[in-house]
C-alpha cells in the first residue's frame, strides 16, 4: 500500500503538518534544518514504532509540546477507505499510544506488516561497517515480512534463550546449575531455533538473486559475495552444540552460539567489503540490499495472488556520496521499480532532470523560518511545488 495522507503535530521543528504524497517519487528539498529529515522520521515512527535519529522517543517531541502526534492513511486495494495508522506519544509518559483502523493493536508488529519502509540514510552504512545484530535486523525484517510463522519462532527462540542465560548466570554464580531446567530450554531453544534459521535461510535464497539483479542494475562489482551464517556450526544440530557447550557457556554467563548470532557476510574478493569500497560503492551496495527487500516483498506478494504489499522507500540525502551517473542510475531503477518513495536533498532541482516525462513525480519545499526569541527552536513549513 502507498502512503496517500500523512499529519503530523510535535515532531522536532516542524510545525502541524498535513502532507499528501503521489504514489512515486515524491522529492523533498530545502536548506540544512529545515525539516526534511524529520519528515523522513515522523514516517518511520508510524511505521515502525521507534526513530532512526533518537533511541529515546520523547527527543522527537518538539521542544514546547506536551505529546507526539503522528497519523497517516495508506491507499486502498480491495478496501476503497485504505488503511490507518496512528502513533501518539505523551512526553510524560513512556507507552506508546497505537492505533490501526481506529482500533489499538495487539502488537506493534501489526503497524510494521502493515507499512512496510526500507530506510536508505547515512547511517545506512553500519550495515556494512557496523555489527552483526544491524544485519541480523535487516535480515529479520525480511524474513517476518515473506515469512507468517516467522514472528511466533523468533519469539520463543527468544524467550528459551532469555531463560537458558538466565540458568547459566545463576549457576555461575552458585555453583549448582539446575540440569533439568537447562534441558528443557535448551530443548525448546534447539526447537525454534532450527525452524527460525530454516526459515532465514529460505528467505535468503530467494533474497540472493534480487539483491545480485539490482546491484548489477546500479553497479555492477566483481568479486562481491553475500553469505548466511546461521550461528553455530553448519555441520551440528543446535542442540548437540548447546549440550557440548555448557560448560564454557556456564563460565561465560551466556549463550555463545546459536541463531541471536546469525549474520549476512558481505565480502569482495574474500575481504570485508568495508575495507574495499569506497564511500559511494559501499552507499551502492547498501541500497542494493534495501531496495531488493521490496522487491522480493512485492514478487512474493504476487505469487500469493495479492497485489497491495509494497514497499515504501525513505531516502535521505541521495546525491551524497553519488558521481551525477550513479544518481542517475539509481533514479532510473526506482522508476522501473513503480514504487513509492520519499528522497530528500538540499537543492531543489538536485534531482529534477533525472527522470523520465511520464514518471510521477510531487515535489515539496521545507521553508525554514525563526521566530526573534533566540530561546526558540527554527519553525519549518512544508509547500508543495
Amino acid at each position: 500500500m502507498n502512503i496517500e495522507q500523512l499529519s503530523f503535530h510535535g515532531l522536532r521543528n516542524l510545525q502541524p503538518v498535513t502532507l499528501y504524497p503521489g504514489p512515486g517519487i515524491n522529492l523533498l528539498s530545502g536548506a540544512n534544518g529545515s525539516g526534511k529529515t524529520s519528515l523522513l522520521e515522523g514516517m518511520h515512527i508510524l511505521g515502525m514504532g521507534r526513530s532512526f535519529r533518537t533511541r529515546q522517543l520523547k527527543n522527537a517531541i518538539q521542544h514546547d509540546a506536551a505529546e507526539l502526534t503522528l497519523f497517516g492513511r495508506l491507499a486502498g486495494e480491495s478496501d476503497a477507505r485504505g488503511t490507518t495508522l496512528g502513533v501518539r506519544r505523551l512526553r510524560d509518559e513512556r507507552e506508546l499510544e497505537l492505533r490501526l483502523n481506529g482500533e489499538r493493536p495487539a502488537r506493534l508488529s501489526e503497524l510494521v506488516e502493515a507499512l512496510p519502509l526500507q530506510l536508505i540514510n547515512p547511517d545506512a552504512f553500519r550495515l556494512l561497517e557496523g555489527s552483526p545484530a544491524g544485519r541480523r535486523e535487516f535480515l529479520d525484517w525480511g524474513v517476518f515480512h515473506v515469512k507468517h510463522e516467522f514472528l511466533t519462532g523468533w519469539k520463543r527462540t527468544r524467550r528459551a534463550l532469555k531463560h537458558r542465560n538466565a540458568l547459566l548466570r545463576h549457576g555461575r554464580m552458585n555453583t549448582r546449575l539446575d540440569a533439568n531446567q537447562l534441558d528443557a530450554w535448551e530443548h525448546e531453544l534447539a526447537t525454534w531455533g532450527e525452524q527460525v534459521d530454516r526459515l532465514r535461510q529460505d528467505w535468503f535464497s530467494a533474497f540472493l538473486p534480487f539483491f545480485e539483479q539490482t546491484l548489477e542494475a546500479l553497479m555492477p562489482l566483481d568479486g562481491l559475495s553475500l553469505h548466511y551464517a546461521r550461528g553455530w556450526d553448519k555441520k551440528r544440530s543446535l542442540s548437540d552444540v548447546l549440550r557440548a557447550a555448557r560448560a564454557t557457556d556456564e563460565h561465560m554467563g551466556f549463550t555463545q552460539q546459536g541463531p541471536q548470532r546469525a549474520d549476512l557476510r558481505i565480502r569482495i574478493n574474500k575481504k570485508p567489503a568495508i575495507e574495499v569500497l569506497s564511500r559511494g560503492q559501499q552507499k551502492l551496495v547498501v541500497s542494493a540490499l534495501k531496495l531488493a527487500q521490496g522487491r522480493l516483498l512485492e514478487s512474493t506478494s504476487r505469487l500469493g495472488g495479492t497485489s497491495g504489499r509494497h514497499c515504501v522507500y525513505l531516502i535521505d540525502d541521495l546525491p551524497a556520496e553519488l558521481d551525477n551517473y550513479h544518481q542517475q542510475r539509481f533514479c532510473e531503477l526506482l522508476e522501473a521499480m513503480q514504487c513509492q518513495a520519499f528522497i530528500t536533498s538540499v537543492e531543489p532541482n538536485a534531482l529534477h532532470n533525472r527522470w523520465l516525462p511520464e514518471t510521477a513525480i510531487k515535489m515539496f519545499h521545507v521553508k525554514q523560518g525563526r521566530q526573534e526569541a533566540p530561546a526558540q527552536p527554527a519553525l519549518s513549513q512544508l509547500v508543495e511545488g
